[in-house]
C-alpha cells in the first residue's frame, strides 16, 4: 500500500467519523447551493478536514472538491474529493452516503477510496493492485444475462424517460431487479458483486473519480453514456465485465 493510499484511507475514516457526529441530527443545518442542490455543515467541515490534511502532507498537490474552490496543482497531482456523496440521503437519515477521495496523477486517476461511515464499509483500490472492502479482496459478479441482473439507478429520470432508446436506459425493461440504491453506494454494490449495473445520468468529477478505479480493479467496466471511461463525461455507468462489454458494444454500434 502506497503512502498516498494510506493517507486517503486515514482521511476518509476521519471525515467519516466527523459526518457521523451530524448524522440523523434533527438540528442539522441544511443550505441550498446556487445549483439548487443541498449542502450541510457536515459536508463543508468534512471537506475542510480533508483539504487541510492534504495541504499539510502535500503542499504542492492540487485539490478539487465539491464545496470549495479548486486549489491548482504545481506538480500534476490532484486530489478529487466529495465529502458526502448522497447528501440528500444523509439529510434524511439514510445510511447509504459515502466519503470519497481520489488521487489523479498526470490526468489519470490512480486510486480511489469510498467510505460508508454509517455502514462500517471502507472500499479502496490502486491501479494494478486490486480492489478491497474492509481489507478483503472484492470482484464483480459473473452474471452475463441481463434477465438475471440487478440494475441500480440514482435519478428518477432513469425510469421516467420512456422515449430513450439508449442501451443503458433499455436495461430497466429487461433486468430481473431494478432498484434505486443510488449514488456511490450503487457503484460499490457492483464492485463487490452484489449488483450488475449502476447508472447515474448526471455526474461531476468529484462524484465519480473515486469510483472508477475501484470498479475497474474489481474487474468491472466504468464508462459514460458515450462509452468513454472519464471523470468528465455524460453520466457514469458501472457494470460487471460481461454486461459492461455488451453495453459498450451496443453503444459503439448505436
Amino acid at each position: 500500500m502506497t503512502p498516498d493510499l494510506q493517507l486517503a484511507l486515514k482521511l476518509a475514516e476521519q471525515a467519516g467519523q466527523l459526518t457521523l457526529n451530524y448524522f440523523s441530527r434533527k438540528s442539522l443545518q441544511v443550505f441550498t447551493k446556487r445549483d439548487s442542490t443541498p449542502v450541510t455543515e457536515a459536508d463543508r467541515k468534512a471537506e475542510e478536514l480533508i483539504r487541510a490534511a492534504i495541504a499539510s502532507h502535500y503542499p504542492e498537490d492540487g485539490v478539487l472538491g465539491e464545496e470549495f474552490a479548486e486549489r491548482p496543482s504545481s506538480n500534476n497531482r490532484r486530489w478529487i474529493i466529495d465529502p458526502i456523496d448522497g447528501t440528500k440521503a444523509f439529510i434524511h437519515g439514510v445510511p447509504l452516503y459515502g466519503v470519497m477521495i481520489a488521487l489523479e496523477i498526470q490526468g489519470t486517476v490512480q486510486l480511489g477510496v469510498v467510505h460508508f461511515p454509517a455502514l462500517g464499509e471502507l472500499y479502496c483500490a490502486e491501479r494494478g493492485g486490486g480492489a478491497f472492502l474492509n481489507g478483503s479482496p472484492i470482484s464483480v459478479s459473473s452474471i452475463s444475462d441481463i434477465k438475471d441482473a440487478t440494475v441500480l439507478y440514482t435519478e428518477k429520470e432513469y425510469l421516467l424517460d420512456s422515449l430513450s432508446q439508449h442501451p443503458v436506459d433499455q436495461l430497466r425493461h429487461e433486468a430481473a431487479l431494478v432498484r434505486g440504491w443510488g449514488d456511490c453506494y450503487g457503484h460499490m454494490l457492483v464492485a463487490s458483486g452484489r449488483a450488475e449495473v449502476s447508472v447515474d445520468k448526471i455526474m461531476s468529477p468529484w462524484d465519480c473519480a473515486a469510483l472508477i478505479p475501484i470498479v475497474l480493479e474489481a474487474g468491472g467496466c466504468c464508462f459514460d453514456y458515450r462509452g468513454k471511461t472519464t471523470i468528465s463525461g455524460e453520466g457514469l455507468v458501472s457494470a460487471n465485465k460481461a454486461i459492461g462489454t455488451a453495453l459498450l458494444d451496443a453503444i459503439d454500434n448505436g
